[in-house]
């Protein structure tokens, strides 16, 4: 692919001016190609989760909450949000719906398609199963990190391009790995892929005050 075409398929800016839930399902299907360190990886993306802002319990944007490092959660849309979980792996975000809406969604797992060799070597893992199969693996094997933080997705060494075809079936399950608002039925999953970091269980109705939109 000539770098004339790869930009002519990187997600416009426009996509991700939208509520967070609806770009999160969209983004299932799209391709991550990352050049850091000159080093070419990319992985499908076959797991989001989506985090709504000022309304939600579990977004570092909740109630607009403002500190050094989730300053550029409230950036433009489309730009890339990286923070670190557990003080001990990288996380990365989209920024979405408005600028200081607080909203972003967390790429959570990949499908392998290219550089292989080089995941195994930044994961220290054989498994291509392991690679990418949760956030924190994802951009360990892609070279992502804190660096990437607050950079235009399209201008930056990881960019995101359309989906090839139309998607596939997406279930919609609660969000993993978090203490609040956890049921809420915002983590995105293609249906039956053996790359997302775990099984997709369908939603039940949400016990919280989920509002399915994101406040500016």
């Amino acid at each position: 692919m000539t770098d004339e075409r790869r930009a002519a398929e990187v997600l416009p800016v426009r996509f991700f001016g939208r509520p967070a839930e609806i770009i999160a399902r969209e983004l299932i299907g799209a391709v991550v190609v990352s050049q850091v360190g000159g080093l070419y990886t990319a992985g499908r993306i076959v797991e989001t989760e989506a985090y709504l802002g000022y309304d939600d319990p579990a977004s570092h944007g909740y109630r607009h909450r403002r500190n050094a490092q989730n300053a550029e959660l409230y950036g433009r849309p489309g730009n890339w949000y990286v923070y670190l979980s557990y003080g001990m792996h990288w996380c990365a975000n989209l920024v979405a719906h408005a600028e200081g809406s607080g909203s972003a969604v967390l790429l959570r797992a990949l499908e392998p398609l290219a550089g292989l060799d080089v995941m195994r070597q930044r994961r220290g893992v054989e498994s291509a199963r392991l690679l990418c199969a949760g956030p924190g693996r994802l951009t360990q094997a892609l070279g992502m990190s804190r660096a990437l933080d607050g950079a235009a997705m399209r201008s930056s060494d990881v960019v995101v391009l359309r989906p090839e075809a139309a998607g596939g079936e997406v279930s919609v399950t609660p969000r993993i790995g978090i203490t609040k608002a956890a049921e809420w039925p915002l983590r995105f999953v293609a249906a039956g892929s053996p790359w997302a970091s775990r099984p997709a269980r369908a939603a039940s109705s949400p016990r919280g005050s989920f509002r399915g939109r994101s406040r500016g």
